[in-house]
């Protein structure tokens, strides 16, 4: 297999008034070329990195959210959409851009349209496209946003020529708008031109991302939500009582309490247990609708308790169980306080916490030692669910090693074609693995890709079809694995038998040592 290319260095130029290629124009006015570069990959593949411009302009601003397409068509163009000399329009996209702080910045509509300077055939489907303009709707009266340049419209161009051609961004500037190389215009040009160059190398060379978020909920659910919680919870930044950083566990805690809430929602609409009988809403749900099977939350290592205490401020119900408390425990309102508490967590004992019944939810949030008991007790004790965040690889009474610690077996819930590829260090199928949206390099050899493949061959050995994620979360520990459907190739019976023999194993081993309880345990 050949070696990826490198991209080719971005070089900018600074356009001058007597560049020999002539700018655009519409009527009598005469746009202005702002920055250009060279162009390292064909005509062809301008439509797709400039497709990426308008469908994902939150990459190239902080204070863009993402953008909602309202319509796209190849007729009736707007008249708002510039008439280019030479040039044939080819469709146009209606999108709103919203933005990611909607109490400080104000949403916008933009049309974006694309052009082709070829005549040589009639029909649209045929011809290149090499211009794309965004061009603002605005009010009378209104102002442009800020994280918008201050512009009627902004054209980005591919300049066809055999030797050099050449990418530009031209505008047509609002009145007393600075374009000279000090200006905000100018930079922002600047950015719009990098990024448009890099998507063109990422065409070229088929780049994959290394990571897909939004596999499990969608992200236009997720970030709106998201909006609401950080609201709502927000002024817990000011009332944090731990060391840590504040602005990242409280951030972190209400994207992790957005992400269960719309994967608890799809959850109870597509899944239906016999034993799912009371559900219990949220304190509003005329707003997000979402709920949960009573007493059915429980947090393992629950830590600084915020995550639990989110949970119970939006009228969900459960615990949070940690072998210390902390010093924020005593922060959170009684209703919190009640379900944070301090336990020795041994799961190879028969003396578990009374709230282990059949359809809990059970989140193991960065649980260390107990990350790989999750998916078990979660069979033996017919959860509706799990999700663990891992951190630290652990098995089940040691730390992983990846020279010695066995893998599940995973072929019998694999087709033939499933497992004629395999993975080099593990053997196991490579469809599988490449399913669990581990990032890096594809290679999936660190230590910690080859623990997350164990766990994910200890999800399917007890019983769970094994669903991935990577958190929108300001953590490098982002991934999660979650459970909420039954295999329908193994047998609940021997799932549990699975997971039960599991258990017993590991008591007879002896090796296993809970925690001891700190502090005043008995206070919570």
């Amino acid at each position: 297999m050949s070696a990826p290319q490198p991209r080719q260095k971005f070089s900018p130029i600074i356009c001058q008034l007597e560049d020999a290629i002539p700018p655009l124009r519409s009527g009598e006015d005469r746009w202005k070329p702002i920055i250009a570069c060279p162009a390292d990959f064909p005509i062809e593949l301008f439509k797709v990195a400039v497709s990426q411009l308008v469908h994902h302009p939150e990459y190239n601003s902080t204070l863009i959210l993402r953008s909602d397409i309202v319509t796209e068509s190849a007729e009736n163009m707007p008249n708002e959409t510039p008439l280019l000399d030479g040039r044939v329009k080819l469709r146009y996209i209606h999108r709103r851009l919203l933005p990611r702080r909607p109490g400080r910045d104000e949403g916008l509509e933009q049309y974006c349209t694309f052009y082709s300077s070829s005549e040589t055939s009639r029909d649209k489907d045929a011809l290149a496209t090499d211009t794309l303009v965004l061009t603002p709707i605005v009010a009378p009266g209104s102002k442009l946003p800020y994280y918008h340049p201050s512009v009627y419209h902004i054209a980005f161009r591919y300049i066809y020529s055999s030797s050099d051609p050449i990418l530009r961004i031209e505008v047509l500037p609002l009145p007393d708008t600075p374009t000279d190389p000090s200006s905000r215009l100018y930079r922002t040009c600047l950015a719009l031109l990098e990024t448009l160059h890099r998507y063109g190398w990422g065409a070229l060379t088929n780049y994959k991302k290394r990571v897909a978020h939004d596999c499990l909920v969608p992200r236009e659910e997720y970030q709106d939500l998201y909006l609401t919680m950080r609201e709502r919870h927000k002024h817990l930044v000011s009332t944090w009582q731990e060391v840590t950083d504040p602005l990242k566990h409280v951030f972190e805690d209400i994207s992790i309490a957005t992400f269960l809430m719309l994967y608890w929602k799809k959850y109870i609409r597509i899944f239906v247990l016999p034993t799912l009988s009371v559900l219990i809403l949220m304190t509003d749900p005329g707003v997000l609708g979402l709920g949960l099977p009573e007493d059915s939350l429980i947090l393992g290592q629950c830590g600084n308790g915020l995550l639990t205490h989110i949970l119970v401020s939006e009228g969900y119900e459960g615990g949070g169980i940690d072998v210390r408390a902390r010093q924020s425990w005593a922060q959170y309102p009684q209703k919190t306080q009640a379900r944070l508490c301090v336990y020795t967590f041994d799961p190879t004992s028969n003396d578990l916490p009374p709230f282990f019944r059949p359809d809990v939810f059970i989140i193991g949030n960065h649980a260390d030692e107990l990350t790989p008991w999750v998916p078990v007790l979660a069979t033996i004790h017919k959860a509706s669910g799990y999700l663990s965040i891992p951190c630290c690889a652990w098995i089940f009474d040691a730390k992983f090693e990846r020279s010695s610690t066995p893998f599940f077996p995973v072929s019998t819930h694999a087709s033939d074609h499933e497992t004629a590829s395999t993975h080099s260090e593990t053997g196991l199928p490579l469809k599988f693995i490449e399913g669990l949206n581990l990032g890096g390099d594809g290679g999936h050899t660190s230590s910690y890709s080859v623990y997350r493949i164990w766990l994910a061959t200890l999800s399917l050995h007890c019983g769970w079809e094994v669903e991935c994620e990577t958190l929108r979360i300001p953590s490098t520990r982002n991934w999660a694995i979650a459970g909420s459907k039954r295999l329908s190739a193994l047998k609940e019976e021997e799932a549990i038998g699975n997971a039960q023999t599991i258990v017993a194993e590991v008591a007879s081993r002896g090796v296993f040592k809970a925690r001891k309880p700190e502090g005043k345990a008995g206070d919570h």
